[in-house]
Parts: C-alpha cells; structure tokens; sequence
C-alpha cells in the first residue's frame, strides 16, 4: 500500500504534469529552410499558424521547388515541437518513459 509521502508525490507529479502539457499545447516552434526564404510557425506540435514565403523563391517554373521547400520547413518545425514536448516532459519525469503521456 502507498505511504502518504508517495500519494502526495504522486499528486505533484501529476499537477506538473498537467501544467506542461498545457504548456506544449500553446508552444510555438518555427523552422526556416532555403536560407530563410521559407518560415513556417507550428502550434502545439500539431496545426501549422503561419507559413513565410519570400517572393524571391517563387518560380513559376520550378514550383516543385518551392513544394519541397514549404514540407521541409513543415517538417522540421514540427520535429522542433516534438523534441520541446520530449525535453519539456523528460523534465519532469526524470527520463521514464511513461506510456500514454506523449
């Protein structure tokens, strides 16, 4: 049976718990490619707020180009927010890996 110091422990584990999930819900990671002609801004780990096109890589010769550009900034913004709510939740919980909790 858990002692009440491990209850209480628990209870503040899952308050902060809580409070960084919150946190990594309204987190805003960005990536910039191409030498920053592409910007996008990512909420949350998972919808895209804004997407920064510099005029100067829109060719409408080479749209596969910019097509590649614009996933790649996806891309990496969304691996930034993964690795923000990994770094953010491994803070809290030493490191374990807690099913359910990403």
């Amino acid at each position: 049976m858990m002692n009440k110091n491990m209850l209480k422990q628990a209870q503040q584990m899952q308050t902060r718990l809580a409070a960084v999930q919150e946190e990594i819900a309204v987190a805003r990671t960005e990536a910039t490619v191409g030498g920053g002609m592409i910007k996008v801004v990512v909420i949350g780990g998972s919808k895209v707020e804004s997407i920064e096109i510099d005029p100067q890589v829109v060719d409408p010769d080479d749209v596969e180009m910019l097509q590649d550009l614009i996933l790649a900034a996806i891309n990496e913004a969304m691996d930034n927010a993964q690795k923000l709510a990994s770094d953010k939740m491994s803070a809290i919980t030493g490191g374990f890996n807690i099913p359910g909790l990403m």
